[in-house]
């Protein structure tokens, strides 16, 4: 059975490199922006097409993204090179993981059944930050089938205190006999 190839272990690498090159942010924004090239269906599956050369690959890299940086060039280079193009997705998301660690920050999603006034936002960005003594960093969803509430996704915690799960754990109580 092959072994799995993470893009953590890339990421760890090249955010070492940005940390003594002194430019984890602005690599951050080119990770991404090749994560964004590289998530296309038709390139990638153009990247990983075997009977395309390995050198023609490459190219095509370097067509699509003239400006990225060297390094992040030969990253993407040894990624083709190997037939990992798929975990460039993971490697992006991994380093953005030790960037906000880097920089003491948490991400967090806030998801509620109506659009959020930016006074509630700052409420829980406030509280959160509290909590984890970290900046904060929300993105916000709205999603009507929780019917009320906020649902708080931290990392891999979720904290749901939606109207629905509500009405579950208070319907399955009804069916049990349990009030």
């Amino acid at each position: 059975m092959p072994k799995r190839i993470s893009g953590q272990r890339y990421a760890q690498a090249i955010f070492e490199l940005a940390l003594e090159h002194n430019q984890a942010d602005e690599w951050a924004a080119q990770l991404d922006l090749a994560s964004q090239v590289l998530q296309d269906a038709e390139f990638r599956g153009f990247l990983n097409h075997a009977e395309v050369p390995v050198a023609d690959k490459i190219k095509s890299i370097e067509a699509v993204l003239p400006d990225i940086h060297p390094l992040i060039r030969n990253l993407l280079d040894v990624l083709v090179t190997r037939g990992l193009v798929n975990v460039a997705p993971e490697l992006g998301e991994a380093y953005t993981k030790l960037l906000d660690q880097h920089h003491g920050r948490q991400r967090i999603e806030v998801i509620s059944a109506v659009e959020l006034e930016d006074a509630e936002v700052q409420r829980i960005t406030q509280y959160v930050s509290n909590v984890t003594g970290k900046e904060v960093v929300v993105t916000t969803q709205v999603d009507e089938e929780i019917l009320g509430g906020i649902v708080i996704q931290i990392g891999d915690q979720l904290l749901d205190g939606s109207t629905r799960t509500r009405l579950e754990a208070l319907r399955s109580r009804v069916r049990t006999g349990v009030a």
